[in-house]
């Protein structure tokens, strides 16, 4: 078992920044990766960037290259999010995952935080 708890949202005006962190216990040793996603009001589920457990590897969704950047602190087990720039869009609930990174793919996995809401203002 593994527990994610997200944490560091707000609201940001547009051109601000934030940080999220994704904690994670429990059966840690067992994580392959991280991933955050995002959902706005009425949209579907968006990958928004993932980082491997051990060789660090990233990848970030189209929508947010150049803006946020994924790192990891292992002696933490825990994965942040800092994200810059922010526009109106960007508006959503960050969740974040325990998944597998395979190559240059990202496998969803079961484990889940409980989201945390991002508002950017313009």
């Amino acid at each position: 078992q593994v527990q994610l708890v997200e944490s560091g949202g707000g609201l940001v005006q547009a051109g601000g920044s934030l940080r999220l962190s994704c904690a994670a216990s429990g059966s840690t040793f067992s994580i392959n990766a991280i991933g955050w996603y995002r959902q706005a009001p009425g949209k579907q589920r968006e990958l928004v960037a993932f980082i491997s457990s051990r060789g660090g590897s990233t990848n970030y969704a189209d929508s947010v290259k150049g803006r946020f950047t994924i790192s990891r602190d292992n002696a933490k087990n825990t994965v942040y999010l800092q994200m810059n720039s922010l526009k109106p869009e960007d508006t959503a609930v960050y969740y974040c995952n325990a998944g597998q990174n395979v190559g240059s793919m990202w496998l969803e996995g079961d484990y889940w935080g409980q989201g945390t809401q991002v508002t950017v203002s313009s």
